[in-house]
């Protein structure tokens, strides 16, 4: 089964919160296995425009540092997975913990 998850970055690293990373990372999983990983530059920042650019990339599962509410309400509306409170780390990573079900949630890094 495809999925594909979206991980914040700054520096192709985990960005510790949502609305201020410089690029995405779009990784591709098949059958549990990360197929394809590209960097898309998101557009400019205003509430919404994050969740919306990801859910029309077709994007199911965000891991992410810190995220407001609006976002996550958007992401829930789309049926769009969400973790947050994560640690930086190294977006591929990320995926495979959560394909190997050691990927938890957090405490959310954001507080407004």
């Amino acid at each position: 089964m495809k999925k594909l998850f979206a991980v914040p970055t700054i520096g192709k690293q985990l960005c510790a919160h949502f609305g201020h990373c410089e690029a995405f990372a779009l990784i591709e999983t098949d059958h549990q296995k990360i197929v394809n990983v590209e960097y898309h530059t998101p557009p400019v920042h205003q509430p919404g425009t994050y969740p919306r650019f990801l859910a029309d990339k077709g994007v199911s599962t965000i891991i992410s540092g810190g995220m407001g509410i609006k976002a996550q309400e958007i992401f829930a509306q789309n049926n769009i997975e969400v973790f947050t409170g994560i640690d930086s780390e190294n977006p591929e990573d990320l995926v495979i913990q959560y394909l190997n079900g050691q990927l938890e949630s957090r405490e959310n890094l954001c507080d407004h």
